[in-house]
C-alpha cells in the first residue's frame, strides 16, 4: 500500500505522517512518496512529470525526472516535487507520468529476472539483462491518474499542503502475450488539501481622527496586521509566534490591506499592532477568530472606531 504526501516542509515539522505548526507566507512544497513492501525484489519507476488536471488544463507541479524503488520506500521517503504553486480553479485529478520502469522477480532457484519498459531503461542496475517487457499503458503520456472524491476548488493562488491516498500497486502477467508483465496500479481514497489565505482590511470609521505623534500625523498605514495560529500544540512545544504584515493602500481608496498567504487550514486569530503610545479600538474587536479552509481565499474587514494618545 502506497501513501503519497505533499508536505510544506518550510512551515511544518513532520509528525505522525502529517504536519504541525503556525502560519507564514513563505515556504516550499514537497511531494514525499512512500510505499509498503510487495512480492517483488524491486519495482523501480522513473516519474518524469507530476501535474494536476483541472478545468483550465494541466498545471505542472514538477517536470524533473525522479527514479525510485517503490519497495524500499516503506522505511524511506523520496522527494519528487518542490516549490509548486497552484493557481485558482477546479481540479479533478493528480497525475504521475512514468517514463520508464522495471521489476525484479525472484525465481524458484533464487535467481532474478528483470522486466523493463525497454532494454536500455536507464534505471536498470548495472549488468542487468532484460528477460521481458514491462508494459505501462499510457503512463508515459497521460500518466497514472489519481482521482479525487469530487472536484477540489482553489480560490486565489495557493500551495499544495497534503495529498494522502492509498494505492494497491499491482504487477501481473499479460495473458496471451508470452513473457510480458503489465503495471496496473489501482488508486483509491484520494484526498487533497491546499493552503488557504486571508486578506485583512482596515478602514477608518466615520468621524474618527488619527492623532499626531512627535509631529507626524498617523495614517492607517501606521498600523500592522497580525495573524496567529490557535491550534493546540504538542506538550513542551513553543507557542507559534504571530506573523505581522504592513497595511498598505495600493489603489488609494482609503482601505488598507494585508494578505496572509499559503496558510495551513485551521483556526487563527487576527489582530492589529498600533504605533507606540497609541491606544485604539476596532469593529469587530480584536483579536478576532478566523477559520482558514482548504483552497479558500477570504477577507476579514475591520473598521477603526477610535485612536488616541495613551495617557501616561
Amino acid at each position: 500500500m502506497k501513501r503519497i504526501q505533499l508536505l510544506t516542509l518550510a512551515l511544518f515539522a513532520l509528525a505522525y505522517g502529517l504536519v504541525t505548526s503556525g502560519c507564514g507566507n513563505q515556504g516550499s512544497v514537497t511531494i514525499k512518496l512512500t510505499d509498503a513492501p510487495g512480492d517483488f525484489k524491486a519495482a523501480v519507476v522513473t516519474i518524469s512529470e507530476v501535474y494536476l488536471q483541472g478545468e483550465g488544463g494541466r498545471v505542472v507541479l514538477s517536470d524533473e525526472a525522479t527514479t525510485t524503488n517503490l519497495l524500499t520506500l516503506a522505511n524511506d521517503t523520496k522527494d519528487i516535487v518542490k516549490d509548486a504553486v497552484v493557481p485558482e480553479g477546479k481540479y479533478s485529478e493528480l497525475r504521475f507520468v512514468i517514463s520508464g520502469a522495471y521489476i525484479e522477480v525472484e525465481q524458484e532457484d533464487g535467481s532474478s529476472r528483470f522486466y523493463a519498459t525497454s532494454n536500455d531503461y536507464a534505471g536498470l542496475p548495472e549488468g542487468a539483462t532484460v528477460s521481458g517487457i514491462l508494459q505501462t499503458p499510457s503512463f508515459s503520456s497521460s500518466g497514472v491518474k489519481v482521482k479525487f472524491d469530487g472536484d477540489v476548488e482553489v480560490a486565489g493562488e495557493q500551495k499544495v499542503i497534503l495529498v494522502d491516498f492509498d494505492v494497491s500497486q499491482s504487477f501481473g502477467k499479460d495473458r496471451g502475450q508470452g513473457d510480458k508483465w503489465v503495471m496496473k496500479p489501482v488508486i483509491k481514497g484520494a484526498e487533497i488539501i491546499f493552503s488557504g489565505s486571508v486578506n485583512v482590511t482596515l478602514a477608518k470609521g466615520e468621524g474618527v481622527t488619527l492623532p499626531t505623534v512627535d509631529g507626524t500625523a498617523l495614517t492607517l498605514g501606521s498600523f500592522r496586521a497580525t495573524l496567529k495560529s490557535t491550534e493546540p500544540v504538542a506538550d513542551g512545544a513553543a507557542e507559534p509566534a504571530a506573523e505581522e504584515l504592513a497595511l498598505t493602500d495600493a489603489n488609494g481608496d482609503g482601505v488598507f490591506e494585508a494578505s496572509f498567504k499559503f496558510l495551513v487550514p485551521g483556526n487563527y486569530e487576527v489582530s492589529f499592532v498600533g504605533p507606540e503610545g497609541v491606544s485604539f479600538t476596532t469593529n469587530p474587536g480584536v483579536p478576532a477568530p478566523v477559520t482558514i479552509g482548504s483552497g479558500t481565499d477570504q477577507t476579514q474587514a475591520f473598521t477603526l472606531t477610535s485612536a488616541s494618545i495613551t495617557v501616561r
